[in-house]
């Protein structure tokens, strides 16, 4: 609630300080470039002293302890008179032998007590404009109080820059964000710089407040504004696309870039026009993406939806200048809550892999500790000691060492692939003793320095145990090899026997359920798993591919 206060405050404040407090009639401006005749239109004066009369009639000044200002828009160095009187200098005139000291295009000067009477006066500018002689902008003159006219711009200063400061920080926080997070999303990044972006253009658009600008500079500032204008109303439309899973991204983004251009030439050098009417089709292209995500019944696309609308009735309401910004602060508050609902997802997903990493302990413990193997494994077990003690203690040994590896990888996600095939030597050393059948184990190229999600190799022996007719001569053949290329590495485990027949061809067992969710636990969606009949037996191959 106290953040709608503080909203409807600055507005009132805001329009508080754009109140008039003096009223009055201007006719228009009569100019003369050297000792030239009168004339209704400003034309090129080089170095020659050119010479403005403004009439303006006095009607009312609501506060008459204020003293009265008189602010004045024109380019060049040139002084202010009223009603004959020098109020004061903004620059210095050419003169032979000397050059012009710019002036700025905005100056303020105060109007003694004694000439603010109401009645009619005459403002006088006397100046040169030696360089940017073809642009032949006009000069405009405005009354206030000279206290108003310094205030008003410290009054809109001090929020934009609570707004900027907040820009900023934010274009930080999510810097660092993204350049501290294993997975990398696009979305970060393209929101701290958009952030970035709000608050360089908050900067340039009032540093003119700060910093004393030259006229020379006067449109150097309005094409940054411009340009940075233009790389926003790209950026948050394409943001939101991201962020709502928008289908033919790259031919809306190219048709929203043509558009952009076509404004920015059709408008050229008429830069409120510009930045205007590009503001506006970055919101209409942001509406139409809302839309769409409101249809599909994506999360947030009603907030987001709500959120341009009520930045549209802002902007209709206010000054351009002042509403430009207001809009944009709105769609921030709206990327910032998609932000929210994707980190809560994230949150969400980060738990539920916590809980299935659980489940993935237990079952790998539970693998080994089935009442089905163990009776097996121990009625053969006795058979063995009973007949050959010797041969017992072999296989004794060998379940106890499975065990063991068993037990120590339990809680890891990935172990090294060494350890990997050193349980699967081990099972197929106790199967051996279990179904007394030859089993052999064979490998290729194995990358010693490879990690593997565990016991999904040893999975995979499972099924090939299961599913492999015993040979009347010879041995059941499992070969694991790696390969590794540019952008992804490969295993594959061929078991070389005659296979029984299976219900159903695929891979959708509880065994290649196990090992499918061991590799996203540990790859993301950054891997490919197949398991398929070959002509020799059956070949299953696992590729890992590099993060995006």
């Amino acid at each position: 609630m106290y953040r709608l206060t503080f909203f409807i405050v600055f507005l009132l404040l805001l329009f508080t300080s754009c109140k008039q407090d003096v009223d009055y009639v201007e006719s228009d401006p009569i100019y003369w470039i050297g000792n030239g005749p009168p004339q209704n239109f400003r034309g090129e004066s080089g170095d020659s002293i050119f010479k403005v009369q403004i009439k303006v009639a006095l009607l009312k000044r609501e506060n008459k302890s204020e003293p009265l200002g008189l602010q004045v828009n024109a380019f060049g160095a040139f002084d202010v008179y009223w009603d004959g009187i020098l109020l004061g200098s903004n620059g210095v005139m050419a003169k032979s032998g000397r050059a012009e000291v710019l002036g700025t295009e905005t100056t303020y000067y105060q109007i003694p007590e004694k000439w603010s009477n109401t009645g009619k006066h005459i403002v006088t500018i006397k100046g040169t404009q030696s360089h940017l002689g073809d642009e032949q902008r006009g000069i405009d003159v405005k009354l206030e109080s000279y206290l108003q006219l310094l205030r008003a711009p410290l009054i809109i200063m001090s929020f934009m820059n609570l707004m900027a400061g907040a820009f900023l920080t934010a274009a930080i926080y999510y810097f660092f964000l993204y350049i501290n997070n294993s997975h990398k999303q696009i979305t970060v990044l393209l929101f701290g710089i958009i952030c970035l972006f709000f608050f360089s253009l908050l900067i340039i658009e009032y540093v003119k407040f700060y910093i004393p600008i030259p006229y020379t500079s006067f449109y150097l500032r309005l094409e940054i504004i411009g340009w940075l204008t233009f790389a926003i109303a790209l950026l948050v439309p394409w943001y939101f696309m991201l962020q709502f899973g928008f289908e033919k991204k790259r031919l809306f983004l190219v048709l929203l870039l043509l558009t952009l251009i076509a404004i920015y030439i059709l408008n050229y050098r008429h830069y409120d026009i510009t930045a205007m009417r590009v503001s506006y089709i970055m919101w209409l292209a942001s509406m139409l993406i809302a839309i769409n995500a409101v249809f599909r019944k994506v999360k947030g696309g009603l907030i987001v939806m709500v959120g341009l609308l009520i930045s549209a009735i802002v902007n209709y309401f206010l000054v351009y200048d002042f509403g430009l910004f207001i809009t944009f602060t709105i769609i921030v508050l709206s990327m910032l809550y998609l932000h929210a609902i994707r980190t809560k997802s994230i949150e969400e997903a980060h738990n539920a892999s916590l809980l299935l990493s659980s489940r993935l302990q237990l079952e790998l413990i539970k693998k080994n500790i089935q009442p089905h193997f163990l009776r097996n494994t121990l009625t053969s077990l006795i058979d063995w000691v009973e007949e050959s003690p010797q041969q017992g203690v072999v296989f004794i040994r060998a379940l106890a060492d499975e065990f063991d590896i068993m037990n120590s990888i339990a809680e890891d996600t990935l172990i090294p692939i060494r350890q990997e095939i050193e349980l699967c030597q081990k099972h197929l050393q106790v199967m051996a003793f279990r179904k007394e059948v030859c089993y052999e184990w064979q490998e290729k190229n194995i990358d010693e320095n490879e990690e593997i999600p565990p016991a999904i190799f040893h999975t995979i022996i499972e099924n090939g145990i299961t599913h492999s007719l015993p040979p009347e001569e010879g041995c059941i053949t499992f070969c694991l090899s790696f390969t590794k290329e540019k952008n992804h590495k490969e295993y594959s485990l061929l078991t070389i026997a005659q296979n029984r027949n299976r219900k159903k061809e695929g891979s959708n067992g509880t065994g290649f359920k196990y090992i499918k969710a061991r590799l996203n636990e540990s790859f993301g969606d950054n891997w490919l798993f197949d398991s398929h009949q070959v002509e020799k037996g059956w070949l299953t191959t696992i590729k890992i591919f590099d993060k995006k």
